[in-house]
């Protein structure tokens, strides 16, 4: 019903292009390829909001763990306190802390293989909280390759559709051909309207997970360290 109030107060001013009235006008095929891709849009620009929260979110929190973690006296009781909260580091620091008392509980301490399994531990926690915060992104890179596939798509089939049309009626003057083309064209510019968003957001965003991944493997590699060095005492 909207739509329709919409697209009633532009017929006046036909000079415009009015993109409710081409959907409204567009054939069943083409309103479908082009609610789709506004759908993905939609869903797009939420990820791309959650994203930016949530990146923003999780560093300033490691930001903030590290900078205690490093000042603190007692590691044990410092990630006590604080592992409990979402804290990426903090789970990292978890995963060598588990390790680090498993190869050490016994009277006979392998130091080279405690080393590997401690890096090994680390590194898996990094891992999983860079895949963790990429959760979701593969979908902008899915919309960017396909998007604009499927808008061409919806031009194809709505160009079919006014060849159709004219064939029908038997003119092939402008006036009968422009609208249907319009319509049609549409479709591939609400692929378009969907994809470079996407594509933008997903090279930013995956540049920012392996920024932050980095930061991981370096504060791993610094406690990493830190625990090899208490191997040799």
């Amino acid at each position: 019903m909207m739509l329709q109030v919409l697209a009633a107060g532009a017929i006046g001013a036909p000079t415009r292009l009015n993109p409710v009235e081409l959907f409204l006008h567009a054939d069943v095929v083409v309103e479908a390829v082009i609610g789709g891709l506004l759908f993905a849009s939609v869903w797009v620009w939420m990820i791309i909001v959650g994203f930016v929260f949530r990146v923003r979110t999780a560093s300033a929190r490691c930001r903030k763990y590290e900078e205690g973690f490093w000042s603190a006296r007692d590691i044990d009781a410092y990630q006590k306190e604080q592992g409990k909260k979402d804290i990426p580091t903090a789970r990292v620091v978890a995963a060598a802390l588990a390790e680090w008392r498993r190869s050490t509980a016994g009277k006979a301490v392998d130091r080279d293989g405690t080393r590997q399994r401690l890096s090994s531990a680390m590194d898996a926690a990094v891992t999983e909280e860079s895949d963790r915060l990429a959760r979701r992104l593969n979908f902008l890179a899915t919309v960017g390759s396909v998007a604009p596939f499927v808008g061409l798509f919806g031009t194809v089939w709505g160009v079919m559709d006014s060849f159709f049309r004219i064939g029908a009626m038997q003119n092939s003057s402008l006036a009968v051909v422009a609208p249907g083309i319009s319509e049609a064209l549409f479709a591939t510019a609400i692929g378009l309207f969907a994809a470079i968003p996407a594509v933008v957001a997903y090279n930013r965003f995956s540049f920012r997970v392996n920024a932050f991944e980095t930061g991981l493997f370096r504060f791993a590699d610094r406690f990493h360290a830190t625990l090899s060095r208490e191997l040799e005492q």
